[in-house]
């Protein structure tokens, strides 16, 4: 057995045991040097796996140069960012030590030099120790005891392995240690601004839609996973919705990243309201949360409650063009996320919205869900929640001709669509057509159904009776 990743070489209890205890001697020892982890702390996530840490530690600090080490630090940490400020302090040099203490690493480190093994009898009970010399710790380790060469391995005799001491470049836990130039002893509030990959967050909505009273209720949570290597506690946390603008990180021998070039703070709003900076948004979570590593947590971002609502068929084409079978018309969910009773309007970051609707019997069922983007206060959002299979539409190029304009302009398209709209629902319905794949100078004649250009797309709302159907006419006149 041995401390190297593989099964037939695994370290076993008791030399685990061994390596826990000299572990934490090195904390004890680091916990006399500075402080255990930083004593108030705070977050700025983005959505591109990057983070702002604003970590505060109160130390007492002597006059003139020192060094501090500053244990509990993200394991993701981009070291070229790290800065530093106190009152009269001034940084001389930093260190980020990542070397962690593991059992494989104690044994890489105890090649050329000694250690102990204890065996233990498993039919008596006995115990014999013995010293011996790691020659090698590879893909196993290699051993030379009492002039015999040995390979340490698993095969069922309990074993410790002790070591002498922990090796000083090992750590228990990321580290940063750093050179101080002091004005003048004392105490006093040190705080670390760094920025660190392996934090990232999303949006996540719950929309409870009642048809009948044209009302829906959304929830909104954000959802933070921390795969920094390290457990941010009591942290003050923002998110930002958005994207920023990201560079290359230089190389990290931790792995690469990618980080804004000017974090924005989003201080001075109310619990869970969003503060618009520099293009972005800004959402401080309502209170501080605990964030273990490895773990994934869901946070409450915003409650909407009784928001104006209805439920629409909408077919959409990327390009004028024939259909030779009808095509169903997709199912959505249209609210407003303008201000309510709740409060005022509200910015929402992107994310997926899944819909429930009260069944007759008043338990709510599972409609569908989709993404939104981000989307400012006071917009319409649309939630497409599925297709119609009793609401189609079948469109149809009637004639399509090239209309030369003036000298030194591009030629123009003028199509004559139709669109036959048909319903099989036992009650009328309303379907919004989009014919999309436009040129930016569109005209709309001849129609038989007034519709709009919004963009480089023509909308049509068209009443379709229950068991029936409406052919939408118009000519379309596109181009650059």
């Amino acid at each position: 057995m041995s401390v190297c990743r593989t099964v037939r070489f695994g370290l076993m209890a008791g030399a685990a045991t061994a390596v826990l205890a000299a572990a934490s001697t090195v904390a004890a020892q680091q916990a006399q040097d500075g402080t255990g982890g930083p004593d108030a702390v705070s977050l700025t996530v983005y959505s591109q796996n990057v983070a702002l840490v604003e970590d505060t530690r109160n130390l007492d600090i002597p006059a003139g140069r020192s060094r501090r080490e500053f244990p509990g630090v993200s394991a993701s940490i981009r070291p070229e960012t790290v800065g530093l400020s106190g009152h009269g302090l001034s940084v001389v040099e930093q260190n980020f030590d990542y070397d962690l203490l593991t059992p494989d690493r104690l044994m890489q480190a105890a090649v050329g030099g000694e250690i102990g093994i204890v065996r233990t009898n498993p039919g008596t009970g006995a115990q014999q120790a013995e010293r011996a010399r790691v020659l090698a710790a590879n893909e196993g380790v290699v051993l030379e005891v009492d002039g015999r060469i040995e390979v340490l391995r698993d095969d069922g005799v309990p074993t410790r392995v002790i070591f002498d001491e922990v090796p000083t470049n090992l750590r228990p836990r990321p580290t940063l240690s750093v050179t101080l130039d002091a004005d003048g002893a004392g105490r006093r509030d040190v705080t670390l601004n760094y920025l660190t990959t392996g934090l990232a967050w999303k949006a996540d909505y719950v929309a409870r839609y009642d048809e009948r009273a044209g009302t829906l209720d959304l929830t909104g949570w954000v959802t933070l996973t921390n795969q920094s290597g390290v457990t941010f506690t009591g942290a003050r946390t923002r998110v930002v919705a958005g994207d920023v603008s990201v560079l290359n990180a230089p190389y990290d021998p931790r792995g690469g990243g990618y980080a804004p070039p000017a974090p924005p703070r989003g201080s001075g709003t109310q619990p869970g309201a969003a503060r618009g900076l520099a293009d972005v948004y800004v959402y401080p979570l309502p209170e501080p949360v605990t964030v273990a590593n490895n773990q994934t947590k869901q946070v409450g971002l915003l409650a909407l409650t009784n928001a104006p609502a209805a439920k629409r068929y909408i077919y959409g084409s990327d390009r004028p063009e024939t259909a030779g079978d009808p095509r169903a018309a997709a199912v959505a969910i249209v609210f407003s996320n303008g201000a309510g009773p709740d409060g005022p309007a509200r910015p929402l970051p992107a994310g997926i919205v899944r819909v429930y609707m009260d069944a007759t019997a008043g338990e709510p069922r599972f409609i569908g869900e989709n993404r939104i983007g981000h989307t400012p206060a006071g917009s319409d959002i649309v939630i497409r929640t599925g297709e119609a299979f009793d609401v189609s539409v079948q469109p149809r190029i009637v004639s399509e001709e090239t209309v030369q304009r003036r000298r030194g302009l591009a030629a123009q398209t003028r199509y004559t669509m139709e669109y036959t709209v048909r319903n099989a629902r036992s009650e009328p319905v309303t379907v919004e057509v989009r014919q999309a794949g436009l040129g930016p100078v569109t005209e709309l004649s001849a129609q038989s159904i007034d519709g709009t250009v919004r963009g480089r797309v023509a909308v049509w709302s068209v009443a379709v009776p229950a068991n029936g159907e409406t052919v939408l006419t118009a000519t379309v006149l596109t181009g650059n």
